[in-house]
């Protein structure tokens, strides 16, 4: 047996560092680094069902052209020349005839490996002056409305958190998404420390909390405003810290009076008593710590909501404790060289924007037209909203599709071209955290599965076919992670490519008392409660609760339900959903739906459901439980449209809105209506 070492690539804030054994060159087990200081020889469940991602039978290993319908999953094996030249001839026709904004790339965190997820391909498509692709799908509401506070994506160091004595989980299930702040939450409770959950749903994270209060959808900005009214009218809160840390207090504390507990009770659907309660345990422990997650973001007020809850901490001084304040991402204390990595300045026009959220609308109402998609890192089939119109624009016959990924997913079937794709484990790559502050190299361990390419390689060899001159498009891996690291932050912490290299990981300087000793990144150097950033942007300069467009206050007799689809703990956003040992281990798409909505119905546990809007239906399992409260239905996971019935997915119900920061995501703000299926 031998061992490697490599870091997990994949969308999550942990950025886990693996121990693999392997056995004649090939993996046969995948295990936590125990020495990496997060990680301590933990890894999620689907990270052990790894090893059936490499060597699956689903696996691409060649470059495929369509043989058959579009969709129908019919191909034939060609060569790389054969798949570049047609893709080189294709798109030179289509720009001569078009321009080259008839091309539109489609990327999002496949890999959250810096090279294969935003280098030599935004250089690429930033010299062909292509439509470019604004992406939004995840947490960009959410950051914008941190920001609004911050103006960083910086917060508490989450091994500090150990030292906390109240951890509030707000809108994220970390035990599924973010194990290793649920590890240290544990540590802190041995110590003491009260853990209390806000979720809209009964999930792992709640039960295993201390205290779960379940809110309706939504309704977090209204929460977080009552929680500051209550802070503030019974004395809780920390006016010297105030007066020397925040702008705008008076401003909000106007705002805050609008929200005393009996408004807010009907709002989220608690009592008035546990709002005062709730406000005062967070209010009076010392040190309090905030965790925000991106469950709630993905409604439309998801911005002003995060940007309301970012504020409990500046009114009870949290931040002046070692282990207290919030974390929602600390990517900001990796001072990369961004523009070095990316190269915007090769983008000598303006070509226009398509935000990833409208994929369906882009492919089938944009005029000019699309003529040509370039797919990686991605699976729009299965996870852009608006599944009908996105399905409708794949089986166009005159957009020319292009795939590069590593398993056959739904949208590779839809492709004229699949292009065999690496995994992590196949090449070098540079790794950041949104969560943690380790920064990671990971050289490949394996050899290419079949006839495999990174991104890097496939967007070098289009550059150079495409006639691009430009000495940038020759960097190498290791050219390109150098030019990330060389930023001044970096270089007075002693961090090269060579040093880590030979460490794999090195900690960065993360602040002890963040916002205390450095200054937010705001306009005003201080935590603004109030901003005049936002009133540029349209928006209220305080926060401020904003209904839904399709939220349970609004009456809708046609669909009263609200539609939730939070994560599975098998799957991850779509990835490993098609894995042999994850499919035996689940038992199909299931809405869960509260015991009094289910009656009214004539459902009954196990009963085949349609949940159906005008933007499309579903079918799915019923699960009759109250996990839910009345008038909402949650659905676990996004899993392939090829899994449910009609082969048509849960996102053929969720909105292609965008949210009111950032032009994030609306998944969540989804009203629907549930009937039986009847033989």
């Amino acid at each position: 047996m031998e061992f490697k070492y490599s870091v997990c690539p994949h969308d999550c804030p942990d950025t886990c560092a693996w121990k693999i054994e392997l056995s004649q060159g090939r993996i046969q087990r995948i295990m936590g680094d125990p020495l990496h200081p997060v990680t301590q020889g933990v890894i999620c469940e689907k990270a052990k069902y790894y090893v059936e991602r490499i060597y699956g039978s689903d696996r691409v290993l060649f470059p495929m052209r369509r043989s058959g319908p579009k969709g129908s999953g019919q191909f034939e094996r060609i060569s790389w020349e054969e798949a570049m030249n047609e893709i080189t001839q294709r798109w030179q026709t289509l720009i001569d005839k078009h321009g080259a904004e008839c091309i539109l790339p489609y990327s999002y965190a496949g890999t959250e490996g810096i090279i294969n997820k935003a280098s030599m391909d935004r250089r690429f498509f930033n010299r062909l002056a292509s439509t470019q692709l604004e992406r939004t799908i995840c947490s960009a509401a959410g950051s914008a409305g941190y920001q609004m506070a911050y103006g960083a994506s910086r917060g508490v160091n989450p091994l500090e958190t150990v030292k906390a004595r109240f951890l509030l989980f707000w809108g994220i299930n970390v035990l599924e998404t973010n194990l290793h702040q649920a590890m240290l939450a544990n540590r802190a409770r041995q110590n003491g420390a009260k853990i209390v959950v806000i979720d809209i749903h009964l999930n792992k994270t709640a039960k295993w909390a201390d205290e779960f209060y379940q809110i309706l959808p939504g309704s977090d900005g209204a929460l977080a405003l009552g929680l500051a009214h209550v802070i503030v009218r019974d004395g809780v809160h920390d006016l010297a810290w105030i007066e020397k840390y925040i702008q705008g207090f008076k401003e909000f504390n106007e705002e805050i009076k609008n929200y005393p507990p009996e408004r807010v009770a009907k709002i989220t659907g608690l009592t008035e008593v546990e709002v005062v309660k709730l406000a005062h345990e967070y209010g009076e422990a010392h040190p309090s710590f905030i965790r925000i997650g991106n469950g709630f973001q993905h409604h439309e007020n998801g911005g002003m909501s995060t940007w309301a809850i970012a504020c409990l901490p500046a009114l009870t001084g949290a931040w002046k404790d070692q282990g207290g304040g919030l974390l929602k991402f600390n990517s900001g204390y990796f001072p990369l060289n961004k523009d070095a990595v990316e190269r915007p300045d090769l983008l000598k026009s303006s070509p226009r924007v398509v935000n990833m959220n409208q994929l369906g609308r882009a492919l089938t109402n944009l005029k000019p037209s699309i003529y040509a998609l370039y797919v990686y890192n991605s699976n729009p089939a299965a996870v852009a909203p608006e599944q009908k119109l996105v399905l409708e624009g794949l089986a166009r016959e005159d957009l020319f599709t292009v795939v590069h990924e590593q398993v056959w997913t739904d949208t590779a079937r839809w492709a004229d071209l699949v292009l065999p794709a690496t995994t992590h484990v196949e090449h070098a790559d540079l790794y950041v955290s949104y969560w943690h502050g380790i920064l990671q190299w990971a050289d490949p361990i394996i050899p290419r599965q079949g006839e495999s390419k990174p991104n890097i390689e496939v967007f070098q060899e289009l550059a150079q076919r495409m006639g691009f001159q430009e000495a940038c498009f020759q960097e190498t891996t290791e050219d390109i992670a150098r030019s990330a690291l060389m930023t001044s932050a970096l270089q007075k912490q002693g961090i090269d490519l060579e040093r880590l290299k030979a460490e794999r990981y090195i900690p960065l300087e993360m602040e002890e008392l963040p916002f205390i000793d450095h200054k937010p990144g705001t306009p005003s150097g201080k935590i603004e409660l109030y901003s005049e950033r936002a009133q540029v942007l349209g928006l209220s300069p305080v926060p401020t609760y904003i209904p839904l467009v399709e939220g349970l206050e609004t009456e809708d007799l046609e669909h009263p339900l609200m539609l939730i689809s939070p994560p599975h703990h098998l799957i991850l956003n779509s990835t490993f959903a098609q894995i042999e040992s994850v499919q035996s281990r689940w038992r199909g798409p299931e809405l869960e739906i509260h015991p009094e909505d289910a009656l009214v119905r004539g459902i009954h546990e196990g009963d085949e459901v349609e949940v159906y809007n005008d933007r499309g239906s579903c079918q799915l399992k019923a699960v009759v439980r109250k996990s839910v409260l009345r008038g909402v239905v949650v659905t676990l996971g996004v899993w392939w449209p090829r899994d449910y019935e009609k082969g048509i997915g849960i996102n053929a119900l969720t909105p292609s809105r965008l949210a009111d920061m950032g032009n994030g995501a609306t998944f969540f703000s989804n009203r629907v209506e549930v009937r039986k299926v009847y033989e």
